[in-house]
């Protein structure tokens, strides 16, 4: 009896550790999919900075934003951010008395992450403090 509990464990781990792995292999896909549409986004938000996102091309945009951010897609970096080398690649860098600490005072090309997983940090303008005296 304690030999078939042993091995019904043994069972009920191993199908836990599949679930784990199919579902680690599909997030690593959606991520590299995301990942190689974002050369797409940059070319839409230029397009809509431009005015030329209208009408029919509006609704698809925004549709494929909406199915994008249903498959997990976050945009990241937003002005007002502090300064995190982990999401944000520092462009510039100024001093000014607005800020307490490093902060993004402009976002030049939004970051994106998945989950967890960051496909892009944000290209950031970033002011800091003087120096103290």
């Amino acid at each position: 009896m304690a030999d078939l509990q042993r091995l019904k464990s043994e069972y009920e781990h191993y199908r836990e550790r599949v679930r784990r792995d199919r579902r680690a292999v599909g997030e690593i896909a959606v991520a590299n999919v995301l990942a190689r549409i974002l050369p797409v986004l940059d070319a839409v938000d230029q397009a809509r900075e431009q005015g030329e996102v209208t009408g029919g091309f509006q609704r698809v945009t925004e549709v494929l934003r909406r199915e994008l951010v249903a498959l997990g897609l976050e945009s990241v970096g937003a002005v007002g951010d502090l300064f995190d080398p982990a999401v944000h690649e520092a462009v510039s860098c100024t001093r000014s008395d607005q800020v307490e600490q490093p902060t993004c005072t402009a976002i030049l090309r939004p970051g994106y992450r998945v989950g967890e997983q960051l496909l892009r940090p944000a290209q950031a303008e970033v002011a800091e403090p003087p120096p103290a005296r």
